[in-house]
């Protein structure tokens, strides 16, 4: 197939879409696209506006930001009309969305900080509402993704804001097309391909366009499938398989009052499909009510606040039954709770009062319904709300395979809730690119402190005294220490260490801190567990006992070992405490259910951009049961195995590494020390298929650097030598570079994750791949000045990809040791050493910003410091100095007043939170004009945090 230009692909485009139902308009330019508004809002409220009337609704409509305006498109202004009367304009129709106006237009300029061209416009009612941006096929889909990223900085908020309207953007280069909310804050890992109900997905633009653009498609996903986010203020679009099971669970409440389940993979987001079913659900007029029900108090605090996200206050979290049984009888919509406490409202003491609500059609959604109590308490739940109808949702279904006998037999998910209405299994989320991959390493010797190996092979270890060794833990914990960094890229993620019984929990813990106060490392461990039982758990369960209760901070009451691990839990919970100023404790039910959500609140919040890694980092909780099942955090992407896990025990544990968060986070690290090969291949088949475990699974080592060979030689096509780089002839040759070494970086930062890593294995030599680095961030430099001086460069639209350039151990600190060693060296080591250090520092991209004031240093001061140990103090001096001069230069530039702009730049560092504009404009000797305002704020805001990359970032030793 010849490739088709952009110009093509639009008419091609615009043609479909006019066949489609759509009307063809005509717009070039802001003001043309204010007028086609004021026309389509007349003919769509079937009234007139008058100049002035119609400036109140350009005036209601230029307020607040994407979020803000995305809930005013769903909501109605009340105008007052030049004869005094009132009027509701709505500007679209979410109930009827056929009745909503559908055009579309291309080649709209705006004119912001810069002036950028928009491909394909389409329009409801007169607002822009989806915006299409075309690539000619074989140029990378990323590029279009990127595009729209700078046209929200640049031009999106010109002419009222009237962009900032748009709810989706759809990006093509003919034979992939994808889809994505409009975010402030998105990635490119938040664009989703269209499928059918079947999950195959439809990449071509025309498919796409039939399929998802046409009007009556795209209007029902408008008015009901965008969710908005009240926490994080963004919007979120669900995805096809969310949106089928959605569909499915809507025409079975309809049309039939059997129960029946959705199976969506672990990690797929379930919480959100649950939400919107129920909010769409509980609407309908055959609906009494709709009770979402979870089995445990930790997923139901995390479900409330999910939920309260999407809708504030949808969700009124029950505290105990009787505030249960309330509002079970009250006119509450959705109600949330526990399995637990939904069997204490059906026994006796509370019968009477829900006697009425006996007969009504109540919908039960169970969340993670593989673990609801297939017993007793369903089977009570079924049997008194006589025409309720369950709807399941699981990531890993009970069949009979892997089904649990108890008093009632062998129950699957199948017996308890119907047929499968709609399903998304792993290998669908992993081609889909919804969730990671998984890099499995099943570790049979263990490294010791002066690296000679302990002989054990996994495959021989089968005796519990073998297992429970202390020996064999502290090899295990040695060998955690030793490649804990090379996991986690120098600690920047977290990782989950499970294990199989809680003596074994308090052995490793204890090996970690011995280490710790001996220096061996200064990793940060936690460890959460319930000391009553003590047993090996073959499924991986995630609980707090009690329900509310927490029994486990009671009393022991029978044995020594029970009293024996609580008193160890107390001594932990002390070292968190003393780690991060807590107070809490197991002699208080609700200071250890604090202990419990802290430690998930420091996992969890570690993906926000404000979350102080610094002081607030937690590298490694220990657990037995806790946190292996219903536990979503994106930071965490390690998991350490010293446990038997089969089944769905086992995809759960695993699931807990793989959330997608970036290109840095290639795949979810299972580090195994017990062989559970076996068990692994078996768990992956029972829940995809026999031919799954290659698509779960990365590849071995040796063929990731076969990969990596074939992006070198690719890479040495374009640029044989890194010097080649500065004779490549144009921005197009540039391109090609920085794709190709993107390539090889990718297969690096997979490749350096695995234990077995080694330079000598490639055909590249450590020292050549840092010097492509540093030509690759060069043009990455070029791009952001060519940015700064406004000039349009074809790299602008590329990803660089900044994540995957990391440095290990590089730091102030290990500079200054460096420029210490440099001041001992004779003169011809001292020049080799003073190019290492540039060249190191030219190589990573938190420390590059400063290579040419070390250089200065080198030069200029070095030669007059006597003393070797006053190094550390003339560089904080000198730096010091430096900083004060960049800050006078640039409040001269920009003329602002330097103890106010300090003031700003001190409050930029403490919260992570950007000044906003008139907070910078009070810092000005004149307040610019409106037309010069924007401008003028961004590069301020630009040279601000510029400064702080230089000054502040990187340098705490």
């Amino acid at each position: 197939m010849s490739h088709q230009s952009e110009a093509q692909l639009e008419n091609n485009l615009i043609k479909q879409l006019l066949g489609l139902g759509y009307t063809s308009v005509r717009i070039r330019d802001g003001d043309a696209l204010v007028s086609n508004l004021k026309s389509q809002l007349e003919l769509f409220n079937q009234t007139s506006f008058s100049t002035k009337e119609f400036d109140a609704v350009l005036n209601h409509l230029a307020k607040g930001n994407v979020f803000e305006k995305a809930k005013t498109l769903r909501d109605r202004f009340q105008l007052t009309k030049e004869d005094g009367t009132s009027f509701y304009v709505r500007f679209f129709n979410s109930e009827t969305t056929t009745e909503n106006l559908y055009q579309v237009t291309n080649q709209i300029s705006l004119e912001g900080s810069y002036k950028n061209r928009f491909d394909v416009t389409l329009l409801i009612n007169g607002l822009p509402l989806v915006q299409i941006e075309l690539k000619r096929s074989g140029t990378e889909i990323k590029e279009a993704f990127n595009q729209i990223n700078r046209y929200q900085k640049h031009s999106f908020w010109s002419n009222h804001g009237l962009f900032q309207f748009v709810q989706l953007f759809v990006i093509s280069n003919s034979v992939d097309t994808k889809y994505l909310a409009n975010n402030k804050l998105q990635s490119v890992k938040q664009t989703f391909f269209w499928a059918d109900a079947n999950n195959k997905n439809i990449t071509e633009l025309i498919e796409f366009a039939a399929a998802f653009l046409n009007p009556n498609h795209l209007g029902k996903i408008i008015a009901h499938y965008i969710v908005i986010n009240e926490t994080h203020k963004v919007m979120m679009i669900l995805r096809p398989y969310q949106y089928f099971a959605t569909e499915a669970i809507i025409h079975q409440v309809k049309h039939s009052s059997d129960n029946a389940y959705i199976w969506h993979t672990t990690g797929s987001g379930k919480t959100l499909t649950s939400f919107k079913a129920s909010q769409i659900v509980m609407d309908l007029p055959e609906v009494h009510k709709v009770v979402f029900v979870v089995d445990r108090k930790d997923l139901d605090f995390q479900t409330m606040n999910e939920f309260n996200a999407f809708k504030k206050d949808s969700v009124d979290v029950t505290d105990n039954t009787q505030s249960l049984v309330k509002q079970l009888t009250d006119n509450t919509k959705l109600v949330l709770t526990t399995i637990q406490k939904l069997n204490s409202a059906v026994s006796d003491r509370f019968k009477n009062s829900l006697e009425a609500l006996r007969h009504q059609k109540i919908i039960f959604i169970f969340d993670e319904c593989h673990r609801s109590q297939f017993g007793e308490t369903h089977e009570r739940i079924t049997k008194f709300f006589d025409k309720s109808q369950l709807i399941g949702f699981t990531g890993t279904p009970i069949f009979a395979e892997n089904a649990s006998k108890n008093e009632f037999g062998k129950r699957t998910t199948k017996d308890l809730f119907g047929n499968c209405l709609h399903k998304y299994v792993i290998t669908d989320a992993i081609k889909d690119q919804n969730v990671l991959r998984f890099g499995i390493e099943y570790i049979g010797k263990y490294k010791n402190k002066s690296n000679t190996f302990i002989d054990i092979e996994v495959e021989e270890i089968d005796k519990q005294e073998v297992l429970d060794s202390p020996k064999r833990i502290e090899k295990i914990v040695d060998y955690i220490i030793a490649y804990h960094d090379q996991k986690t890229f120098s600690k920047q993620y977290s990782a989950l260490l499970t294990v199989s019984s809680i003596d074994n929990a308090i052995q490793y813990y204890d090996f970690f801190q011995q280490k710790k106060e001996a220096g061996e490392h200064d990793l940060r461990i936690a460890t959460i567990f319930t000391y009553g039982a003590n047993e090996d758990s073959d499924e991986a369960q995630d609980f707090l006992p009690g329900d509310y209760d927490f029994d486990v901070a009671a009393e022991p009451k029978t044995s020594y070992k029970s009293s024996h691990s609580r008193d160890k839990l107390e001594s932990y919970i002390g070292h968190y405490n003393k780690m991060y100023k807590g107070s809490f404790t197991t002699k208080d039910p609700k200071l250890f259910e604090s202990y419990f959500k802290d430690i998930s609140r420091r996992l969890k919040e570690r993906e926000k951009e404000n979350f102080n890694d610094a002081t607030d980092r937690l590298d490694i909780v220990i657990v037995v049961n806790m946190m292996l099942t219903g536990f979503d955090a994106k930071k965490v992407n390690t998991l350490y195995v010293d446990k038997n896990l089969k089944q769905h025990g086992l995809i759960q544990a695993f699931s807990r590494t793989n959330r997608i968060l970036g290109e840095q986070k290639s795949q979810g690290n299972i580090l195994s020390f017990r062989n559970l090969k076996k068990a692994t291949d078996d768990a992956i088949t029972l829940f995809s298929n026999k031919d799954a475990i290659d698509v779960v699974t990365i590849p071995d080592y040796e063929k990731i650097a076969e990969k990596f060979a074939e992006a070198l030689k690719a890479l040495r096509e374009i640029t044989p030598t890194y010097q080649s780089v500065n004779d490549l002839k144009d921005e197009e040759a540039q391109a090609l570079f920085v794709q190709a070494f993107r390539k090889l970086m990718r297969n690096m930062n997979v490749l350096q994750s695995y234990t077995d890593f080694d330079w000598e294995d490639l055909e590249i030599e450590q020292q050549e791949f840092e010097d492509y680095k540093g030509k690759y961030l060069d043009l990455y430099e070029k791009v952001k000045q060519d940015t700064q001086v406004q000039k349009t460069s074809i790299l602008d639209d590329i990803d660089f990809e900044l994540e995957l350039i990391h440095r290990d151990k590089i730091g102030v600190a290990y500079i200054l040791k460096l420029l210490a060693q440099l001041k001992g060296a004779n003169t011809s080591e001292a020049k080799a050493q003073r190019k290492a250090i540039l060249d190191l520092l030219g190589g990573d991209i938190k420390l590059r910003s400063k290579r040419e004031l070390i250089q200065k240093f080198i030069d200029e001061n070095m030669p007059h410091i006597k003393d070797d140990d006053a190094i550390e103090e003339e560089f904080e001096k000198f730096w010091q100095e430096q900083k004060v001069l960049a800050l006078g230069k640039l409040c001269e530039e920009e003329h602002l007043d330097k103890a106010q702009f300090k003031a700003l730049i001190d409050a930029y560092i403490y919260s992570g939170r950007e000044p906003i504009k008139d907070e910078v404009f009070q810092c000005l000797d004149n307040r610019p004009s409106i037309l010069q305002a924007r401008v003028i704020g961004d590069r301020i805001i630009a040279k601000m945090k510029e400064f702080v990359e230089l000054f502040e970032k990187g340098m705490v030793a």
